[in-house]
């Protein structure tokens, strides 16, 4: 998994490490019974689309190891994963964004989606990645997915994030656009040189930002 996620991969006290050993658990016993066993998600809180993109990730670690054998493990496990997404989504254990989606944010978000720069959704503060498109995963090697939730100078390399930092705190102070030269890094440890565009979204709750980058 840290060798297919790279800094994505989940921490070891991280909510979706304890989803991954219980979806191994419920797997493991579905298949044992041949189908019947309940997943166990007391006490889970955890974020829908970045446990899918853990499991999904894991499975195909799973495929590979299995060899030849790759494609019968996927067919296995593909029920089992079915319902344990059932389960999280009407168990109520998946988090999920305050208040109803409006159409304009959706309708935005799929324009982002369709990008073919790197877009990413930073908190200003604490540098964690809210939201990303395809064209982030594909950048940084992993599903875009994944990246919710994880610090993103975690995909910085080390000389790289005093530069990270710097912008991040100024979208705290104002609202000023900001261009610059960065660097990050993908799962497998490459580096990428990267033209950023960042600017400033804020709320009552927190302060985004929203960077644009493109590899140089």
């Amino acid at each position: 998994m840290t060798a297919r996620l790279g800094p994505a991969a989940p921490r070891a006290g991280a909510q979706e490490t304890e989803v991954l050993r219980r979806f191994r658990s419920f797997a493991a016993s579905d298949l044992r019974r041949g189908g019947g066993a309940q997943p166990a998600l007391d006490g889970i809180r955890a974020d829908e689309r970045r446990v899918m993109a853990l499991l999904e990730a894991w499975i195909e670690a799973a495929a590979e190891i299995a060899g030849e054998r790759g494609d019968q493990v996927r067919s296995v496990l593909d029920d089992p994963m079915r319902r344990f997404r059932t389960a999280m989504r009407t168990t109520g254990v998946a988090r999920t964004a305050k208040g109803k989606p409006r159409s304009r944010r959706r309708a935005v978000m799929a324009a982002i989606d369709r990008v073919a720069d790197c877009f990413l959704a930073v908190e200003a503060d604490t540098g964690q990645i809210v939201d990303a498109n395809p064209a982030a995963g594909a950048l940084l090697g992993v599903a875009r997915d994944a990246l919710l939730g994880v610090d993103l100078l975690r995909f910085a390399p080390e000389d790289a994030r005093p530069t990270w930092w710097t912008h991040l705190d100024a979208m705290t102070e104002g609202s000023e656009p900001r261009r610059f030269q960065g660097r990050l890094a993908d799962a497998g440890g490459a580096g990428v040189d990267v033209e950023c565009s960042m600017t400033r979204f804020a709320t009552r709750d927190r302060t985004l930002a929203l960077i644009v980058a493109r590899p140089r």
